[in-house]
């Protein structure tokens, strides 16, 4: 199984001249299990250049998964190209969406209408289909099992977890770790730190253990205190999710858009500094677009 990152940024696209090492794209993952079948997890703008590498292998069948339904996640989905080709097919999966009572297919249906995009989904080439995902209920692709997990969000977000042949690998999507919202000494305190542990210990199980954890990493463990409820995790979080699944690898993503490739490297060096070596994980890295993993 070969895990490549088209888009490795979170929030909004920040391509140019202080990004070009890490890439300024948003989230997009290809997997190529043992059968070459591909999956593809998010549609962020990182997704282009995923369709311009797949113009030499048509015609394309595509397993598509959302994580989740905010803009940076699904935003390139329209320039997806085998869409427009005759031939080509393209599954979509992800969650029903409880706030206006909708399928996934609302994805496709609110981005293509007239007045965001000059193409109808109607005019669109390709054989298209959709289907909502429930957590815990694997999705077999050719060789391939893809099990939605629910995380933490501020809408519904799957992670996954892409099983081949024995090898693993685990995306969060946006993911923050639950937390406690009462003081310790307010009244409800107790009741919800035994839900918040119970959730952790819960998706520690769904996850792992993993080859390779794949998970967001926004903020460091400082600027996490400011943006708590905002749907994100820190590096340091990410690594406590690792050790609690056990996750051989983790690769740290959804870069905060705001730094530039000398500040990512220098907050992800300084967490590395202070972490030290007793994490107890074999590796520890930044995602960049380009970036090619065989397991």
């Amino acid at each position: 199984m070969k895990v490549r990152f088209w888009g490795v940024r979170g929030s909004i696209p920040v391509p140019g001249e202080s990004t070009r090492r890490y890439g300024g794209n948003t989230t997009c993952i290809e997997i190529r299990t043992d059968a070459d079948n591909l999956i593809v997890l998010d549609a962020g703008t990182g997704i282009y250049q995923l369709a311009q590498s797949l113009l030499k292998e048509l015609p394309v069948h595509a397993s598509l998964f959302i994580t989740h339904t905010h803009w940076d996640h699904i935003q390139g989905l329209p320039f997806f190209l085998p869409l427009f080709i005759p031939g080509c097919s393209v599954q979509i999966r992800g969650a029903h969406d409880i706030v206006v009572g909708a399928g996934i297919e609302r994805v496709m249906d609110v981005q293509m209408q007239y007045s965001y995009f000059p193409v109808r989904e109607a005019e669109l080439k390709a054989r298209i289909s959709y289907e909502d995902v429930r957590p815990g209920l694997p999705v077999t692709i050719g060789d391939a099992t893809v099990t939605p997990v629910l995380l933490n969000h501020p809408v519904v977000n799957f992670g996954y977890r892409v099983e081949c042949n024995g090898k693993s690998v685990f995306f969060t999507g946006d993911h923050e770790p639950h937390h406690n919202i009462y003081q310790p000494s307010e009244e409800g305190f107790a009741a919800y730190q035994q839900m918040v542990e119970l959730r952790t210990a819960e998706i520690a199980a769904a996850i792992g253990p993993v080859d390779l954890l794949i998970a967001d990493c926004s903020y460091t463990a400082e600027e996490y205190t400011a943006k708590i409820g905002w749907g994100h995790g820190s590096y340091d979080s990410s690594i406590e999710m690792a050790q609690s699944a056990g996750a051989k690898r983790l690769a740290c993503t959804h870069h905060e858009p705001t730094r530039n490739d000398d500040a990512l490297e220098r907050v992800f060096a300084e967490t590395m500094q202070r972490i030290g070596t007793a994490h107890g994980l074999q590796d520890i890295f930044l995602t960049r677009e380009g970036l090619e993993i065989t397991l």
